[in-house]
């Protein structure tokens, strides 16, 4: 009596990946490596798929950082209980911005891409341009507002960020340390005067303060 014969094995597509594998595996890639070894190619290797197998889930790279950033900013950004004063939920949730974004280790090269900007923050830039209008200024000129907050606030972390990986990486005298070393104080007093204590004044944690006269200063000139 004829046996039946056994299943034919199929081949050729590879396993569906569905868009949560290809969120976490460019997360752990960004993680581990940075923003620059993020590839199509090395991402599909890493899932065990195709490049165009991603490309039903995301036209390209950039559009993959902008869903990791509203990955991320969805899983750590908590709205916090608003002050009644427009000026001090302006600071607040400017703060909460960049605390958020601060302790996020691939994010630096993601903010020098003005455009890419996750829909999970609209909330807290919601809360900006409407204190800054409560306090006096026109709606147009509370969005040149909100820029100059968000360039200080992302500038602030490119900036603080880049100084300590290159500390990390190499601790050789840096080029300004080697300046500052050798200033004339007849043709810089004020630099020569705080050359010393340069680095550690500048490495200190002003965002706060800095914030708040910005804010200050985009007020009084309403």
């Amino acid at each position: 009596m004829p046996q039946p014969s056994a299943p034919r094995r199929t081949t050729g597509r590879p396993p569906r990946i569905s868009r949560e594998q290809v969120l976490d595996t460019a997360r752990r890639i960004v993680d581990e490596d940075g923003v620059d070894r993020l590839t199509m190619r090395r991402l599909a290797t890493e899932i065990g798929s195709t490049p165009m197998a991603l490309y039903h889930h995301v036209s390209n790279k950039e559009e993959l950082l902008v869903l990791l950033l509203d990955d991320y900013a969805a899983r750590t950004l908590r709205r916090p209980r608003m002050p009644d004063r427009p000026r001090e939920r302006v600071v607040l949730a400017a703060a909460t911005i960049h605390e958020v974004l601060a302790a996020c280790p691939w994010i630096v090269p993601v903010l020098t891409a003005d455009d890419l900007m996750a829909a999970s923050a609209l909330w807290f830039v919601e809360q900006i341009v409407d204190g800054l209008v409560e306090c006096g200024l026109t709606p147009e000129r509370a969005v040149h507002g909100y820029r100059a907050i968000w360039y200080y606030t992302a500038g602030e972390i490119v900036v603080r960020t880049t100084a300590a990986r290159r500390r990390a990486d190499d601790d050789r005298p840096t080029y300004r340390e080697r300046v500052f070393a050798d200033l004339d104080p007849s043709e810089t007093p004020r630099l020569a005067q705080v050359a010393d204590h340069w680095a550690p004044l500048t490495a200190e944690d002003t965002y706060m303060e800095g914030l708040r006269a910005l804010v200050d200063g985009l007020l009084a000139t309403r």
